[in-house]
């Protein structure tokens, strides 16, 4: 029985025909035009030829010696040289460095670019007679002015002071209705210790500048509360403690509670006892 079905099965298999013939749809047609087009640029792609353009030879990268023809230990031994902190300046001194032949010289050495430099040595481009050479004028000499009585342009004079910063110094000293110590640019937001080091170097707090001072045995929270060191908190801590203890000598600043002890000196400049 099983040899009959084996039988029957070969019999059928040859008799028959197996094959499916499927009609492609619009959307199948579409893709297979596709196809034919990549295919295309495919051929002319691995046809194309690597176009050179004018390059210094002594920055070629791994991609770019491969895409020249040059073998890989040529490559290494230019990277090599060029750690040194050297320079080709030369075909033959780029052939002598990587070691590649007379042939592929001959391609690529044409498109060798040099600096200028170094195509005219007798020319020094530090030289004013460079025709390059540019010649910037002198930065003006800094003079040592009073912080209170300088304008922006003073300001942006200082290396790393801005149009930014140079108006939040301007902001900050309208605010305090002036600086009373140049140890206050700490407290000014973006100023570098650099910076902080520059200011005080070029300018200074004058004795004879007066700020608007508050009476802080008189003044209520709200006038405290005004002085941009004095929050609400401790405008209300003076004033109690006035209120238990009677006026304020500026030895007793020290005992007000939350009072910023680390900036007493700065802050009873601005204070009337």
């Amino acid at each position: 029985m099983l040899f009959s079905i084996i039988i029957g099965l070969q019999v059928g298999y040859y008799f028959i025909d197996f094959n499916y013939e499927h009609n492609p749809t619009e959307e199948e047609q579409n893709w297979l035009s596709f196809q034919n087009k990549i295919d295309t640029l495919k051929k002319k792609e691995h046809n194309a030829v690597y176009k050179m353009y004018p390059f210094n030879p002594n920055f070629i990268t791994d991609f770019k010696g491969y895409k020249l023809g040059m073998k890989l230990e040529e490559i290494n031994r230019l990277l090599a040289f060029r750690k040194q902190g050297k320079f080709a300046n030369s075909p033959k001194e780029f052939q002598k460095v990587t070691g590649i032949s007379d042939s592929l010289l001959n391609v690529i050495a044409p498109f060798f670019k040099f600096p200028d430099w170094v195509n005219n040595p007798k020319q020094n481009r530090f030289s004013k007679t460079n025709p390059n050479w540019k010649e910037f004028p002198k930065k003006e000499a800094l003079k040592v002015l009073d912080i209170n009585q300088a304008n922006k342009e003073d300001l942006m004079k200082i290396s790393g002071i801005g149009d930014a910063l140079s108006d939040r110094i301007l902001i900050q000293r309208e605010i305090y209705t002036g600086f009373v110590s140049m140890d206050q640019m700490n407290d000014i937001w973006g100023l570098t210790p650099e910076v902080i080091a520059s200011l005080n170097k070029y300018f200074k707090i004058s004795a004879l500048f007066k700020v608007k001072k508050i009476n802080i045995n008189n003044a209520s929270i709200k006038e405290l509360g005004q002085f941009p060191y004095f929050k609400y908190p401790i405008s209300k801590n003076i004033v109690t403690y006035r209120s238990m203890n009677g006026d304020i000598k500026i030895e007793d600043l020290a005992n007000i509670k939350a009072f910023p002890v680390d900036k007493i000196k700065i802050i009873a400049l601005y204070l009337e006892f």
